[in-house]
């Protein structure tokens, strides 16, 4: 059986680059490690200001407003903080149904599209889903959100400086089950397949076929996709033993998919 990639790991692209311009640091046991459950035994709330919990709650009574109804979803939600992912500045906007600039020209994603995208991967599983692979870490905040819904998590992102973020966001949760790579997120990641799902945080031309290959037979992508022009929309699509059946749903907003390292 192929030996799990130790975190963070780096592809061998990704390797040889960070080699060039820099020495990272020899490799350590994954600190995000404890248990599926962990990031609300960690931060426990204390009932004042942002660790508040009536601030989720509030959020969750929003996306239930706006159709989220997947209690799974709802429950991992209110799990994770959303304003340890987010700058200082920003963290009073944390838990409105808006997406935040999080550096290097990129965002995290309103609450109400993670919690859906979410719900349309749990669709094609209703239980705990398996491994899953997330293109774009970003910030590491849906990365966390999966680690409550998914048996693995395996997340990957192509700008060094937003993997080096979400690795401090996380490391002090520890999470057993979320595995962070960097590396280029349209080649997937080859090691960790067969994937239950895939979940992408960019939008591109189309779903590109390495994703498409490492998904397994029965399993899902949920991902936005160029619809004309600058329009984007958000795309379903399932991996069958009679072959790929795709929907395109709602128009969304997602920063490109790009490939290479930056």
């Amino acid at each position: 059986m192929q030996q799990r990639p130790r975190f963070p790991a780096q592809l061998p692209e990704a390797r040889n680059r960070a080699n060039a311009a820099k020495p990272m640091a020899g490799p350590a046991p994954s600190p995000v490690a404890s248990r599926p459950g962990a990031v609300a035994a960690v931060a426990q709330p204390q009932g004042l200001g942002l660790d508040s919990p009536a601030l989720r709650s509030r959020m969750l009574q929003k996306l239930v407003a706006q159709g989220v109804s997947d209690p799974q979803v709802m429950a991992a939600m209110a799990a994770v903080e959303r304003h340890r992912f987010v700058d200082t500045a920003l963290v009073n906007q944390a838990y409105e149904d808006t997406s935040l600039p999080i550096g290097f020209g990129q965002t995290i994603s309103k609450p109400n599209v993670v919690a859906r995208m979410l719900e349309l991967l749990r669709q094609a599983a209703p239980g705990r889903l398996g491994r899953v692979l997330e293109i774009g870490t970003g910030c590491g905040y849906q990365a966390a959100v999966l680690s409550h819904l998914a048996g693995e998590v395996y997340s990957i992102e192509r700008i060094r400086g937003l993997h080096e973020r979400a690795r401090d966001n996380l490391r002090v949760l520890r999470l057993p089950n979320v595995h962070l790579l960097f590396g280029d997120g349209m080649v997937g990641f080859a090691k960790g397949a067969p994937y239950a799902a895939i979940i992408a945080a960019a939008g591109g031309d189309a779903i590109p076929q390495a994703w498409i290959d490492q998904l397994a037979v029965g399993g899902r992508i949920v991902a936005p996709m160029s619809a004309g022009g600058a329009k984007q929309a958000l795309v379903v699509l399932d991996k069958t033993a009679q072959g790929i059946q795709h929907s395109v749903l709602e128009p969304v907003q997602f920063v490109p998919l790009k490939s290479g390292l930056a």
